[in-house]
This record gives structure tokens, C-alpha cells and sequence, in this order.
């Protein structure tokens, strides 16, 4: 087995009976309880939350939470031995695959913070993630709503080679928050930024501009074909392709005295996958 494996298992062990519970409860159950430090096994209402919560995912998550909640300690050894075994079986051989590209990758994001600032290193991180300095904060874009703060103790930024397209914010309660971003691979397209996703499911969702998109599907067309073919007007037809391609699923070219309209299919065709993308990230 790995040290470092061995190493990060004991310090699971060191972990407080609470701050164990409130993590296994949350990763395993829901995202989060509704006040900042949760004790399930020393408040009756944390107790009672803890279980709605696994309950609301289903019934396996209710068991577990019933064994967690009954008997921390054994259930804390039990998955000690599932992730050594795991570990003897196929993590120690996944993890000497990919530990050369987390640590290069950390270095990398690290050089970027030291000679070109935190601006660049978060871009490089995530294009989800920009540097407000007007706010003096960082901000994710996610379909999600949250704060959280790292005055006084930091952030840190945790990379991953399984979480794409996942950027996960771990608040700790009271401990240093986590960011987990996956490492870029070259063959997984690049992240949407949601407004983007959101300009372009508008523009399809005009019904006119949906039988536009079936016609240009077949092929280039002019505004007066357009017009004909769909029963408009010409200042009709570029009052909604203005709309199209200012949310970048149109281009036109030009030939001659003539300007054609054609459809993106590639970007029309990743609206569904960038749309999930989103809701994972």
C-alpha cells in the first residue's frame, strides 16, 4: 500500500467523532445541514436533520445514516478496510497513473499565483471562475447559490482527474474551505460559461427561430429565402438571425451581392451536453 494512502487514512482516524459524522453524513447524503456546525451525535435537532436528509435520497442512504448515527466507530473501521482493499486492488495502480499530472498541474497553478497573480491562476484553475476585486472575492459560476469564506484561513485548491466537469466548493465548517477543479484533458471540450448556455437555449426557444433552425439544418440560406420559406418578412428574418448569431449559432458568408445564413451544427448539436455540463459543474 502507498504511504500516502496510509498517511491520509490516519489522518481520517485523527478526525473527532463529530467532524467525521457531519463529513460522512454530507458527502454521502446531501450537500450541506442548515447551520454552520452541525453535531448529530450531541443535538437532537442535528440528529433528526441528518436523517431527513439521507431519507430524502433514498432508502440505502437512510440505513446508512442509521448505522453512522447508531455506531460512528464501527462504521469509521468498516470503510477504513472497503478503501485499503479498494486500494490494494486498483487504486494504488490508478493513482501511480495520474499523480504526475495532479502534482504538475499543481505547480503549475502555483508558478502562475507567484509571477502573474491570483487573477491568472484561478482563470487558469477554471474559466468558470473569475476574480472579482471590485468585491474582493472569487466567483464560480454554478447553477448553485452559496458563500464562503476564507478570511483568515486561505483557500485551497484541490485538483482532481475524475471530477470533470464538477467544481465542487467544500466548506469545512470553520476549517479551510476546498475548491476540487478537474485537470484539464486536451479531448474534453472547453466549459460554457452558464450566461452563455442560457443565451443560447433562449435564442432556440422563439418558435420562429426554431423553424429558422430547421431551415438553415438543410443548408446555407438568404434573409429573402428565409423570409419566403417561413412566411416572414425580410426585417423579420433578420431581427431573429441578429438574435441566432449574437448567441453564436449562426454564421454567414458572403458570396457576391448575396449574404448566407448558415446553422452551427457542432454548437447546436452540444446545447443538451453543455446544458449538463452546467448543472454537474
Amino acid at each position: 500500500m502507498g504511504g500516502g494512502t496510509l498517511k491520509e487514512l490516519d489522518a481520517w482516524d485523527r478526525l473527532d467523532d463529530d467532524a467525521f459524522v457531519v463529513a460522512a453524513v454530507e458527502i454521502s447524503c446531501a450537500t450541506s445541514f442548515a447551520h454552520p456546525r452541525p453535531s448529530p451525535l450531541r443535538r437532537p435537532e442535528d440528529r433528526r436533520r441528518a436523517r431527513e436528509l439521507a431519507a430524502a435520497r433514498g432508502l440505502r442512504q437512510a440505513a446508512f445514516a442509521d448505522r453512522l448515527l447508531e455506531d460512528p466507530h464501527r462504521v469509521r473501521a468498516w470503510l477504513r478496510r472497503l478503501l485499503e482493499d479498494c486500494e490494494q486492488a486498483f487504486f494504488g495502480e490508478v493513482w501511480q497513473r495520474v499523480r504526475a499530472q495532479l502534482a504538475a498541474d499543481a505547480r503549475h497553478k502555483n508558478e502562475l499565483l507567484k509571477h502573474r497573480g491570483l487573477g491568472q491562476a484561478v482563470a487558469a484553475v477554471s474559466p468558470a471562475i473569475t476574480l472579482d476585486t471590485a468585491r474582493g472575492c472569487l466567483v464560480v459560476d454554478k447553477l448553485q447559490d452559496g458563500r464562503v469564506t476564507g478570511s483568515g484561513t486561505g483557500l485551497v485548491f484541490l485538483p482532481t482527474a475524475f471530477g470533470w466537469p464538477h467544481l465542487v466548493v467544500r466548506d469545512a465548517h470553520g476549517d479551510r474551505p476546498v475548491l476540487q477543479y478537474p485537470v484539464a484533458l486536451p479531448e474534453l471540450p472547453s466549459a460554457l460559461s452558464l450566461a452563455t448556455v442560457q443565451r443560447r437555449l433562449e435564442a432556440v426557444a422563439h418558435p420562429l427561430r426554431l423553424r429558422l433552425c430547421r431551415t438553415l439544418a438543410r443548408g446555407p440560406h438568404s434573409t429573402t429565402e428565409l423570409a419566403d420559406a417561413n412566411g416572414l418578412t425580410a426585417p423579420e428574418v433578420s431581427r431573429h438571425l441578429g438574435v441566432l448569431k449574437k448567441a453564436g449559432l449562426t454564421r454567414t458568408r458572403r458570396e457576391g451581392r448575396y449574404v448566407f445564413h448558415e446553422l452551427d451544427i457542432e454548437r447546436v448539436g452540444r446545447l443538451g451536453a453543455d446544458l449538463l455540463g452546467n448543472a454537474l459543474r
